[in-house]
């Protein structure tokens, strides 16, 4: 079974406003609500390829009720813990002239919700998948990563990091199955600016050495570059198309990842077709639905075997 844990789950309200502007009153031109989150975002994608996921995390009040209503009404059962303090938070993400969001604080998670965390994932089997992506509220100790990872050490699981900077780096002694920083969060941790996909592959394989066993680099426009533990390096272009929406692009490409190697064995094609996701994600409002993949799919090998 593949699970996702996502820590601070959010409805996210999504807004077009034409010329924004500050200070006065500006309308709609278009809204939707979501159930968001990094890890909510990679279940909702899996279920769209055909892959069912059960997601983990914490939610409370009526923003946490109907987080959890609008994951299950897509046919996804869902394992959240229900915080007692606080409400879930409502992310505001508004695209004008420029993209701005505007991200809420979430509910104070207690000690004994934590506990009931732990003991869930200890129910998790060999050969599962647990993605564990997003920050970490303040609300939750520093390191849960760490203590999460170091728990579930002597399980044979295929465990994915999306996350920053040292969430991501103190993960990297647990051998993780695989990481997808993109190039800003990646020039970042080694104070260098990374603008192709050959400036990334010197350091995914710094990543690599340092124990993760596959490095998945999101590029935006640029593509992606996959370092794989068979000491492979696969690099794409993004398929052509209009960016719509960048808002789970990286979490679409991530679950177009493990799709792709559950269904294939393959990391070529886990690469393809997490690149092809989280690009149909890009050009899409909503998240990337399985025929807009398989479309794109179908244009990059056929450009890749012309090129060949």
């Amino acid at each position: 079974m593949i699970y996702t844990l996502t820590f601070n789950p959010s409805l996210d309200y999504i807004i077009h406003v034409n010329d924004f502007r500050i200070g006065e009153i500006n309308r709609t031109t278009y809204e939707k609500i979501f159930a968001g989150g990094k890890g909510i975002n990679v279940s909702l994608v899996l279920k769209n390829l055909g892959h069912d996921s059960i997601p983990l995390g914490f939610v409370a009040g009526f923003t946490g009720k109907e987080i959890v209503k609008r994951i299950e009404d897509e046919g996804i059962k869902t394992a959240f813990i229900e915080v007692k303090e606080g409400h879930s938070r409502i992310n505001v993400k508004m695209r004008s002239n420029e993209e701005t969001e505007i991200n809420g604080q979430g509910p104070k998670i207690s000690d004994e919700n934590i506990l009931e965390l732990f003991n869930r994932l200890d129910q998790l089997q060999d050969e599962d998948i647990l993605v564990i992506s997003g920050s970490v509220p303040n609300t939750l100790p520093s390191d849960m990563y760490e203590q999460i990872l170091n728990r579930l050490k002597n399980k044979k699981l295929n465990i994915v990091v999306d996350a920053e900077k040292d969430l991501l780096m103190k993960s990297l002694a647990f051998h993780p199955f695989l990481i997808k920083p993109n190039n800003k969060e990646l020039g970042e941790i080694y104070g260098v600016e990374l603008k192709t996909r050959e400036d990334v592959i010197p350091y995914a394989m710094k990543l690599q050495e340092l124990g993760a066993r596959n490095v998945l680099i999101s590029l935006a426009g640029q593509g992606a570059v996959l370092v794989s533990e068979n000491k492979e390096i696969y690099q794409s272009p993004a398929p052509k198309g209009v960016l719509v929406n960048s808002i789970g692009a990286g979490d679409s490409m991530v679950a177009g990842f493990i799709s792709g190697y559950l269904e294939s064995g393959k990391y070529h094609y886990a690469f393809i077709k997490g690149l092809c996701t989280g690009s149909a994600s890009a050009f899409s409002i909503e998240l990337a639905k399985k025929e807009e993949v398989e479309n794109l799919i179908d244009k990059v090998l056929k450009e890749e075997n012309n090129a060949n």
